[in-house]
């Protein structure tokens, strides 16, 4: 499938004409460029910061969820689902398993520097992120994917029925540029609701508000109330040396749970503990569990995870330091647009969803999939949106354009009803409307309608406001697409009067079998949520 590209870069509101456009420079997003341009798509990738350093897998190390073939498969997926809350499908977990170990040894072929083993074999079960996502653009280049670093895309372009590329701006000079595209793969990432966390400055949600301005709905926004321990103070979000950890209270004495015993394990059974101690209080922590060979397993295999103590002058294995519980949102949650076909299609046509930008219920349920999960899940998923994109894009080819109009509108235009708003105000106020424990790691009716009441009118306040220009667009538009997200996940943690996965409501305290289903979200100045089940008899019924 030929490009017309009528100029050669949209630094000065140019336009772009390709036929699968990736937005986001993830994974996802990578493997999604790849699988078009595998597909013979001519395939442009817009990234709101630089492909290849931006987002949360960049700076970090990853596992994968990686199952050779054979009856171990489909043994690791029983045993998965087991703990997926009753919401995942079985079906969707073996096909991701089976793409995401596929794409490994793709990997593999194209010289991608796994460790090797004591017999020699390749170690593919683990991603050091800044190598992974270095590799994975230079494919992308390799594959002739155009790359437009540092151009976020504020709105999506449509018709009725259609959606058929993007506009956006470019960071240096604020300039618009359009693509027009046959197909548009989302890949955005999720939303980090302004939190300050390792890779997640840029992870806004901006993809939901896109789809759903679009028309598409979203699900598993709920689940949103993962958490990860953290050195106080810092934005180093990962876990895993927490599992070696003692927690203890101001006074200096250990954490005792209910049985006396000590809290331990902050990434395990010891979390909720932790939570209402740090409700109270501070709350310290000490590597004390790990066995000096495990200490040095530990600073060989998460050396990022150590800089913030180096920094501070302590030695988290034998010293005393303040903790801090960081909220992660939909990144490591599970929220975000629904997915309606096998390709990672959303229901609308010409738009695809793929990793953190999807929602992740179908191989996840309603717990976190992060890292592992996650991460085979950007593989896969990226793998088939790309694959669906392209061959939309082959179907459409010579349709007409002309029909085409934006589709956003919070931030953008419509607004002058209004006095201009602070845009870091309405994050802050957004922020703490979502962020906090006694928010989302535990939820209420009256802490739930006490933030809708105000996430409303900060919407409200958007909409009226005159529309932003020039640079200031971009946050203006992350504004509104972390406050369309707070919105969502309101709605769906309203209606979900139980305990289920990492939703967690103090008043509903147990989990409900009757409402063993997925909630799904929709709307933009009104927000509806609805039961799948309730949905699709519906639908049935019409």
């Amino acid at each position: 499938m030929a490009s017309r590209r009528k100029e050669q870069s949209p630094e000065e509101g140019r336009l772009i004409e390709t036929d699968v456009l990736v937005v986001g420079g993830g994974p996802a997003a990578g493997w999604a460029a790849l699988s078009a341009a595998e597909a013979g798509a001519r395939v442009v990738l817009a990234d709101k910061g630089y492909h290849g350093t931006s987002g949360a897998t960049a700076p970090s190390n990853t596992g994968t969820w990686c199952v050779p073939p054979g009856e171990g498969r489909a043994a690791s997926v029983e045993q998965r689902f087991k703990r997926t809350a009753g919401l995942a499908d079985r079906r969707w977990m073996l096909r991701a398993a089976d793409q995401a170990y596929e794409n490994l040894q793709k990997l593999v072929e194209w010289g991608y520097p796994f460790p090797s083993e004591e017999d020699g074999s390749l170690y593919i079960a683990n991603l050091r992120g800044p190598d992974y996502m270095r590799f994975l653009r230079q494919r992308v280049q390799k594959a002739g994917v155009t790359i437009l670093d540092h151009h976020p895309i504020l709105e999506l372009l449509g018709d009725d029925n259609h959606v058929a590329g993007a506009a956006g701006l470019a960071r240096r000079n604020g300039a618009s540029f359009q693509v027009l595209a046959g197909a548009v793969v989302l890949a955005t990432g999720g939303c980090a609701f302004f939190e300050r966390t390792l890779g997640g400055t840029g992870l806004t949600g901006d993809g939901y508000l896109f789809a759903a301005e679009a028309g598409a709905s979203l699900s598993g926004m709920e689940f949103t109330g993962k958490y990860t321990l953290a050195p106080h103070g810092s934005s180093l979000n990962k876990g895993l040396p927490f599992r070696w950890a003692t927690f203890y209270g101001a006074n200096g004495e250990v954490l005792r749970n209910a049985r006396g015993e000590p809290v331990t394990n902050g990434i395990g059974g010891g979390e909720r503990q932790v939570a209402e101690a740090l409700l109270a209080g501070p709350v310290y922590a000490r590597l004390d569990l790990a066995e000096p060979a495990m200490q040095d397993w530990l600073r060989r295999g998460q050396p990022n995870c150590f800089q913030p103590y180096e920094r501070m002058g302590i030695n988290p294995f034998t010293d005393l330091f303040r903790v801090d519980l960081k909220y992660e949102g939909t990144v490591r949650g599970t929220g975000g647009i629904r997915i309606v076909s096998s390709d990672c299609g959303t229901g609308i046509a010409g738009l695809y969803a793929a990793g953190d930008a999807a929602s992740r219920e179908n191989v996840t349920g309603g717990i976190s999939g992060g890292g592992a999960i996650n991460a085979s899940w950007a593989i896969a998923s990226g793998w088939w949106a790309g694959h669906g994109a392209a061959r939309h894009a082959h179907r459409r080819q010579g349709r007409d354009g002309s029909r085409l109009r934006p589709l956003g509108t919070t931030a953008l235009r419509g607004g002058t009803a209004g006095p201009a708003i602070d845009l870091a105000a309405a994050a802050r106020t957004v922020h703490d409307e979502i962020a906090p424990l006694d928010k989302s790691y535990w939820r209420t009716s009256a802490t739930l309608e006490a933030s809708e009441r105000t996430l409303e009118d900060i919407w409200s306040r958007l909409n009226r406001a005159p529309p932003a220009t020039g640079i200031e667009r971009l946050q203006a538009r992350e504004v509104a697409a972390v406050t369309a997200s707070a919105r969502w996940t309101v709605a769906a943690a309203t209606l979900r009067t139980e305990s289920r996965g990492v939703h967690r409501r103090r008043d509903f305290p147990g989990e409900s079998e009757a409402q063993a289903s997925r909630i799904i979200v929709s709307g933009l100045d009104r927000v509806t949520a609805v039961r799948e089940t309730l949905a699709l008899e519906t639908a049935q019924e019409g």
